[in-house]
């Protein structure tokens, strides 16, 4: 019999969905005597598809709803893809912690008969950024939808080409797709997003220590790293800004200069004296004053 019950919030779309049966199945295992509820809710990011994310900036539009549900009571725990939160969490909440993180990289997807894509559709400055050197002579658009929306437009012949994250296309079952080709590209060659391929539980503020006991500390580590590096380069999650912490090492992508690692020095401070190496060699600190 269950003695304690939580209740979990997620957005509605069906990679969302998803990642809240991965996380029910990891709680479930560690937690066996609580219950565990479902809410779905629809974030100002999923009712607004026609909006151009990078125009009206995308930090918050997934996760102001669910971040509503924790303040009001209504959920205890709201699940979500790590590299959608903002830099700086509120006051009021915290993430208890992330599940084992999947793969980081990104996927371009084409159509077969592709051999070089001309007009790539991607609604990511950071891939967008990069990608262009490796396409140089590419006409660029905007996309939205789900992942699955969004293999249709390139099977159906809208775009050429759309990239997307390997860790929703296998989460989702769809690394294969009639008439597509997948070509992942390595870290290396493109620097994720801050948070990519990690889920996130975020709880009230004080209420996750029950929950971190059982979640990733490896995962934590890298993405907190990530999130104090995009926090203190002043990016968001649709800033032309990649980062990607991976044994001790920390890559950055920030476009006026491209790609730059940066060794993680010593134990205690290591992750603040890397953030202000970083900050120092790109010459943030001279554009913030």
């Amino acid at each position: 019999m269950a003695t304690e019950s939580l209740t979990l919030v997620t957005r509605g779309s069906p990679l969302a969905l998803r990642q809240t049966e991965l996380t029910l199945e990891w709680l479930q295992e560690r937690l066996p005597e609580t219950a565990f509820t479902v809410r779905k809710i629809l974030t100002t990011g999923d009712k607004q598809k026609q909006w151009s994310l990078e125009q009206r900036g995308g930090e918050g539009l997934f996760v102001k709803e669910l971040e509503a549900g924790l303040r009001s009571g209504e959920a205890d725990v709201a699940v979500h893809s790590a590299k959608d939160l903002p830099a700086v969490q509120p006051d009021d909440l915290e993430i208890a912690g992330y599940l084992p993180r999947a793969e980081v990289n990104d996927v371009l997807v084409v159509r077969e008969d592709i051999a070089t894509p001309c007009f790539i559709a991607t609604s990511s400055p950071r891939r967008r950024a990069q990608l262009k050197q490796l396409y140089p002579c590419a006409v660029w658009s905007e996309i939205r939808g789900n992942v699955e929306t969004r293999l249709k437009k390139v099977a159906n012949g809208k775009v050429d080409a759309t990239i997307l994250a390997a860790a929703g296309l296998k989460r989702l079952g769809h690394f294969e797709w009639p008439g597509l080709a997948f070509r992942p590209y390595s870290p290396a060659q493109v620097i994720p997003a801050a948070g990519q391929g990690a889920i996130a539980l975020q709880v009230r503020k004080g209420e996750g220590d029950k929950l971190r006991a059982i979640l990733d500390e490896q995962t934590r580590f890298a993405v907190e790293t990530e999130k104090a590096v995009l926090a203190g380069m002043g990016g968001g999650c649709h800033t032309s800004i990649g980062v990607y912490c991976y044994d001790r090492t920390v890559s950055v992508y920030y476009e006026p200069v491209g790609a730059r690692h940066y060794p993680m020095r010593g134990n205690g401070d290591a992750r603040e004296r890397v953030v202000a190496e970083i900050v120092a060699d790109l010459g943030l600190n001279e554009e913030s004053e």
